[in-house]
């Protein structure tokens, strides 16, 4: 790195903040500063003896150790670098830094209850995370490992709507008793692709009815999922509990004096801030090698709609990043960690351009890894969201209190890069793209996705779930013109009830092109289109869909797509399933059912087409059945051997191989 024009800032554990911060160590009289917000806050120092402007690089440099923050850090436009002259923060040298929003719990009694001795803390707030050197530790659950199952609705629920939600479900005899605290339980309601969070009111063990304090998102059905959180009967070895009452934490195991138990304190760890209405952007900071951890975030007491509801209506998107960007751009995240942490990772939120995310390593996350854009269409160019870069990065392990949340979720944003992560072990969708339901307005449009890896999503690899349904590798809202999914693996998408898909289009999805994909081990197929128009799904390989192979819903009086040269192996009754209404153009395909049985086309009225049938109305005229030669298929090697059919049909191998 460049540092002959260079002014070096130190932060230091031994530091003071009342220091010049211009030494990396102690003296007698000066040396580094003791906390990261007053090193960024000397740029204002530094600027203001230059009129204001920056004549050098500005280099933060950060020794090792875990930093607990009094607030969350903020950095403002005035904090801004220049191209020329840009703000770095790092660690110094290799050393390890751990920014952290929590703190570390020292103070405890020993309690011996019902003959367990139980080490207690008391902190000053609510909280439902909790780590123990360095691995989260989780709440007193029932059942300990698994779900238990809805019996039935109350009567009076049976008639509501399926987005309407309730107060109460009937349980199954056995699965609930009337424990004495069950005010501090919840349940964790899990209902199509969503999951409610729902604080016990009352138990009417004769009658078998669980109510709530908060209402369910949506209409539950018999035999969704459920577990029960925060009951103290239920502490095993290396769990905890939490008195709402009396704000102490209740731990079944032994704390040593060595040990270093965290709870968290705030919802972010860093907030970069602009007033992009102004064209007030902080812009050209940039961040190696620093880990950000130990963030929290729950429900309000009422949501902003007025209503007490224990959860969102889709991918848990308003909960907020442990770092929160809005009105930044031209910065960087490189090299650096999230991790363990109750929230989402990253959020780019209003105004923020041309930013980048690169090998960066987010994991144990409450909600989901990254969020690029808003729900909320913004006309003003300097208030969209657009031009970001997601490269290199490795999400995984998410979804962990908020299990709806995704891998990467893009709203009304545009022309955003998402290259070459892996994203893996969340139980809903890897990477989610629009936010705009059918044919109105969108800011989705011209988004690249490509050479991804995306796998374990809806049954984390552990063995853990599905729990949820209506779901993809990758799934898309509403007009995305130039949207382009390309050269990805999407593997192993499980769906509770429904919807474990690989390629998900769904509603209003259009002018989408998906092309040279990996999609297999799928519950309910590699590709689904809800509804859409003129998308373009072309020389992709889609393998081993369990229900079926291709799914096309709802009929509609347009193009829907072209569906060509791809490769689909499987061995379902069910080849191709849903809305068939011929406004579709499938060609140059090769299929290949594995068992040698008949391949059929089923709509979902009843009708049943023979493949001759199928031909006959025009689809697949120069496709071909047959084996494609796959190196070695029972491995999951899709490289295709130099003689295989595949290529008569103009399939061109890609690049994942």
């Amino acid at each position: 790195m460049e540092l002959k024009n260079t002014e070096i800032l130190y932060v230091s554990k031994e530091g003071n903040d009342n220091f010049s911060g211009r030494f990396s160590e102690k003296t007698k009289n000066d040396g580094p500063f003791l906390n990261l917000q007053r090193a960024i806050d000397e740029i204002l120092n530094i600027k203001k003896k230059n009129n204001g402007k920056l004549k050098k690089q500005i280099l933060i440099l950060i020794r090792k150790g875990t930093y607990f923050i009094d607030k969350p850090i903020e950095i403002k436009p005035e904090h801004s670098g220049t191209e020329e002259f840009p703000v770095i923060i790092k660690p110094y040298e290799n050393e390890k830094v751990i920014i952290s929003a929590g703190e570390k719990l020292k103070n405890f009694r020993e309690e011996i209850i019902d003959g367990k001795k139980f080490t207690v803390f008391k902190i000053d707030r609510k909280i439902r995370n909790l780590w123990l050197n360095n691995k989260r530790i989780y709440r007193a659950r029932f059942p300990k490992n698994g779900y238990l199952k809805v019996a039935s609705l109350c009567e009076e629920d049976e008639k509501k709507n399926w987005n309407e939600g309730v107060f109460k479900f009937k349980f199954n005899k056995g699965d609930i008793k009337k424990w004495h605290d069950f005010k501090n339980g919840e349940i964790v309601l899990m209902c199509k692709w969503v999951e409610s969070h729902l604080p016990i009111k009352e138990i009417y063990q004769e009658k078998g009815i669980i109510e709530f304090e908060k209402r369910s998102v949506y209409k539950p059905q018999k035999d969704d999922l459920y577990y029960i959180e925060n009951i103290f009967e239920f502490i095993d070895k290396d769990r905890w509990y939490f008195d709402f009452d009396k704000n102490l934490i209740y731990f079944y195991g032994k704390i040593d004096k060595e040990d270093e138990l965290i709870a968290p304190k705030f919802e972010n760890v860093l907030i970069m801030k602009g007033n992009p209405e102004e064209n007030k952007y902080v812009e050209n900071i940039y961040f190696y090698n620093l880990t950000f951890s130990h963030t929290e975030w729950y429900f309000i007491e009422k949501s902003l709609r007025g209503q007490n509801v224990g959860g969102f209506a889709q991918a848990a998107v308003e909960v907020p990043g442990a770092i929160i960007c809005e009105g930044i751009r031209n910065c960087k995240f490189e090299n650096c960690e999230i991790s363990h942490i109750g929230t989402y990772g990253i959020e780019f939120g209003k105004g923020c351009h041309n930013n980048k995310i690169i090998n960066c390593k987010i994991y144990d996350i409450g909600a989901g890894g990254i969020k690029i854009g808003e729900r909320i269409i913004r006309d003003e160019k300097n208030l969209q969201t657009y031009g970001n870069e997601i490269n290199n990065c490795i999400i995984k392990d998410g979804g962990i209190i908020f299990h709806s949340a995704v891998g990467i979720w893009i709203g009304q944003s545009y022309e955003n890069i998402i290259e070459k992560n892996e994203i893996y072990d969340f139980y809903y969708t890897g990477i989610s793209i629009g936010w705009t339901w059918g044919y109105g307005k969108s800011l989705a449009g011209g988004n690249i996705v490509k050479f991804n890896k995306v796998y374990h999503i809806g049954k984390k690899s552990n063995g853990d779930g599905p729990i949820l349904s209506d779901m993809g590798g990758i799934y898309t809202l509403g007009i995305q013109e130039g949207t382009l999914i390309t050269n990805n693996i999407f593997h192993d998408i499980y769906g509770y009830w429904y919807g474990g898909w690989g390629i998900y289009f769904d509603e209003g999805s259009s002018f989408i092109i998906a092309e040279n994909n990996l999609v297999y081990n799928t519950t309910h197929g590699g590709f689904h289109q809800h509804y859409g128009k003129e998308n373009i799904v072309r020389n992709n390989i889609f393998a081993f869909g369990k229900d079926q192979q291709i799914k096309i819903s709802k009929p509609e009086n347009h193009k829907r797509f072209t569906f060509e040269r791809n490769i689909v192996v499987g061995d379902t009754e069910k080849w191709i399933f849903g809305g068939i209404d011929f406004n579709f153009s499938f060609d140059n395909n090769l299929y290949y059912r594995i068992d040698g049985k008949e391949i059929k086309i089923f709509d979902q009225s009843g009708k049943v087409y023979t493949f001759d049938e199928w031909r006959e109305k025009g689809m697949d005229k120069n496709s071909i059945i047959s084996d494609p030669l796959f190196y070695n298929l029972k491995k999951f090697d899709f490289r295709l051997k130099k003689n295989s059919p595949s290529f008569k049909i103009g399939f061109k191998e890609f690049a994942p191989f």
